[in-house]
């Protein structure tokens, strides 16, 4: 599948995230320990918020262990908000438009796992979104159009709630295909205030996912790490898998869960897929 990171906090430089911990997602694209491939080397994205209202993205097909311009990029762009992910592509094609994360106005998604009997559901998915978003539709994977269904299904309002409707209308079309166990994997996304990570699966066994311990506990607990003093106690990860191995560090997302930061602010709360009103 794929990895991926979601940040909010003081401001950052993206290298800080993306190459300095002995576990990061660089070190993750060549050798993952938690996913179903040890290898992400299908491309990669990078996207930030930053003076404008719309968050910049870089995305690009090469590996990103092997991409000079992310390495370059990333010594010099600092951020208080970031999402990252590195692809392991399981049949959709390697080109740019295939790799997140997505992007539309100010909202950023990212998404690992996949849709099971997504081409025998392709039509169905596609005839339910919005008519003036099909057009904005780029690429070919299951994880933009899970993007474009909650815009759809309200993700300005809502993103819980909008979420809950998309995975329910994934199942329910599932279930009119014989497909018992259709929805796979995590989900974030984030409007630039508010970050929503999403953990659920059909069958119950969702890819791992991880959010960070409260930083000033993890200073009190870790006084010789001078990298902690850098952040500010709001300062909150969520990963894939840890960047690095610190005991009492990382906290396991529930099962069918998700959890929402904002600021220090931080809940976890139960997911439900949602299905919605009138579909057939």
């Amino acid at each position: 599948m794929c990895r991926w990171l979601a940040y909010s906090g003081s401001s950052v430089l993206l290298e800080d995230l993306l190459y300095k911990p002995e576990h990061s997602l660089i070190v993750q694209s060549m050798s993952s320990t938690m996913g179903a491939e040890p290898v992400n080397g299908d491309g990669f994205g990078v996207g930030w918020y930053g003076e404008r209202d719309t968050p910049g993205v870089f995305r690009s097909i090469e590996p990103a262990w092997n991409d000079r311009n992310l390495r370059d990029l990333s010594a010099h762009v600092r951020s208080p908000r970031v999402f990252a992910h590195i692809r392991a592509a399981i049949g959709s094609p390697v080109q740019q438009t295939n790799c997140h994360p997505f992007r539309r106005g100010r909202w950023l998604w990212m998404h690992n796992g996949f849709v099971d009997g997504f081409h025998a559901m392709k039509r169905d998915l596609a005839m339910a979104l919005d008519p003036d978003l099909f057009a904005d539709l780029e690429g070919t994977t299951d994880s933009e159009m899970l993007f474009f269904l909650a815009l759809t299904h309200g993700l300005n309002d809502d993103a819980p709630a909008a979420v809950a409707r998309t995975v329910g209308l994934v199942e329910e079309s599932a279930r009119h295909h014989g497909i018992a166990f259709p929805m796979q994997g995590t989900i974030a996304t984030t409007d630039g205030e508010t970050t929503w990570a999403f953990r659920y699966s059909s069958e119950g066994r969702s890819r791992s996912l991880f959010h960070s311990t409260d930083v000033s506990t993890l200073r009190k607990q870790y006084p010789d790490m001078p990298e902690l003093h850098l952040l500010s106690d709001d300062a909150r990860l969520v990963v894939s898998e840890p960047l690095r191995d610190l005991r009492g560090a990382w906290q396991e997302v529930p099962e069918a869960s998700y959890v929402a930061i904002r600021g220090g602010e931080e809940t976890i709360r139960p997911f439900k897929p949602l299905v919605p009103a009138g579909t057939a």
